[in-house]
């Protein structure tokens, strides 16, 4: 839907940074799905439980190191001109050898890196899944989550469905799990408002309001982010969830194990990457000192600030205690351009010029990820369309949803190089 149909302003909506159409990682077609990278490889290897969730009791082998270890180490890899993937090669004891940090422990690391076989049955059974998975030194790791958290953005991300939402911005919507009916028709409302001005609802995807707001942003044709904080497999293959992952529209993302059960303190760790991916947020319902919303609020007001938190104002006693803790009360905007109008005031998250850990925080392309995701994209697409095609039928050569073949060929139209036959309407790439 353009700008015109909406009634807003072309000029107001330029404002916004907007999902680019056309780009998918979508696990219907895995054939545009990249692999891990090496580096990635590597990482996965030295701190990931491969097997977790598989057989009772804790995961077998040796401990993965922490957050905390693995820093240490891609400090020293620095220092000695490497990069992870170096600890994949037959000089890797060599390297960790010369390391005085005595929480690299050569052994524990040596037996981490030789799960390569049960790396590679993980990595098959996530892809069957429509899995894939990004690491803090690949080009395609969301930008926010380094410039805002530096070292502690998470070392792993495994996701579902639209990457590109990953730079898309939004507003975090986040609530009670047991909110009142007031709060979950404002969660609806705003849900449906961001659609129709094409902001991305992030969120944790969690019953109650955060669950009100995406479905509501997806039932109106939006885009929305769940950060996930456990069971993100079941997830990935829920009913529900099908459609907005096979159209574009949804991005299921989780920083934990892939089969991760229920952990109160993961669900409290992922409130900082729901607010950190986000332009700016809006806390629903809060219960007062008690609960994951409210001390993830509190985390924002007193460390973060990733940019404005908004609080509906209300009787309720833990939002009024939000906002006179520094929240700023919800103007409750009625329309798509005043929505727009108020997150434009949010501002961008600065990127460091030079990362001071290139392997914990890989250099920000001058390209974005989503340009070098459309650009791939685009040359398998004129490929395809050397011969012409209807949108059903590139549609069924590439195995996605039919308005996803679409956003994709009016894009080549509009950039040129493939053009429009008639009687029947197909499409073709124009020879070379």
């Amino acid at each position: 839907m353009d700008a015109h149909r909406r009634g807003l302003p072309v000029a107001l909506l330029r404002q916004r940074p907007r999902l680019p159409p056309g780009v998918s990682l979508d696990g219907t077609n895995r054939r545009m799905i990249p692999r891990p990278s090496p580096n990635t490889q590597a990482i996965l290897l030295l701190t990931a439980h491969l097997s977790l969730g598989e057989r009772p009791g804790p995961p077998p082998g040796p401990t993965p190191l922490t957050l905390s270890e693995y820093n240490r180490l891609a400090r020293f890899l620095r220092d000695q001109k490497r990069q992870p993937a170096d600890l994949l090669g037959p000089e890797a004891a060599a390297i960790l050898e010369r390391s005085p940090d005595a929480a690299t422990d050569p052994g524990r690391t040596a037996e981490l890196l030789a799960r390569g076989v049960e790396l590679a049955q993980a990595v098959d059974r996530w892809y069957a899944r429509s899995l894939w998975i990004l690491s803090r030194a690949d080009a395609q790791y969301p930008r926010r989550l380094k410039a805002r958290l530096k070292e502690d953005a998470p070392l792993i991300l495994y996701g579902c469905g639209e990457a590109a939402l990953l730079e898309s911005g939004g507003l975090a919507v986040v609530g009670s799990r047991d909110a009142d009916p007031a709060g979950l028709e404002e969660a609806d409302r705003v849900g449906q408002l961001a659609a129709r001005a094409s902001i991305t609802i992030v969120s944790g995807g969690a019953k109650g309001i955060d669950r009100a707001a995406m479905s509501a942003a997806l039932t109106a044709g939006g885009h929305a982010i769940g950060v996930l904080s456990d069971s993100l497999e079941r997830a990935a293959l829920a009913r529900d969830n099908r459609q907005p992952l096979i159209d574009g529209q949804l991005l299921l993302l989780s920083p934990y194990h892939p089969s991760a059960p229920f952990h109160v303190g993961h669900a409290m760790q992922r409130n900082k990457f729901i607010y950190a991916l986000a332009d700016a947020s809006l806390i629903i319902a809060a219960d007062l000192e008690t609960g994951g919303t409210w001390a993830g609020a509190i985390e924002q007001l007193k460390r973060y600030h990733f940019g404005p938190l908004y609080v509906r104002q209300t009787d309720h006693p833990g939002n009024t205690a939000l906002i006179t803790r520094g929240g700023t009360p919800w103007p409750t905007p009625q329309d798509a351009e005043a929505l727009l109008a108020l997150l434009s005031q949010a501002p961008a998250p600065q990127v460091p010029q030079q990362e001071t850990l290139p392997f914990l925080t890989a250099p920000v392309p001058a390209q974005t990820p989503a340009n070098q995701l459309w650009t791939a994209t685009r040359d398998i697409l004129r490929q395809v369309l050397a011969e012409p095609h209807t949108e059903a039928s590139l549609a069924e050569v590439l195995q996605v949803g039919k308005p996803q073949a679409k956003a994709w060929l009016a894009r080549l139209v509009e950039e040129g190089g493939v053009g429009k036959l008639s009687k029947p309407v197909r499409y073709r790439a124009a020879r070379q």
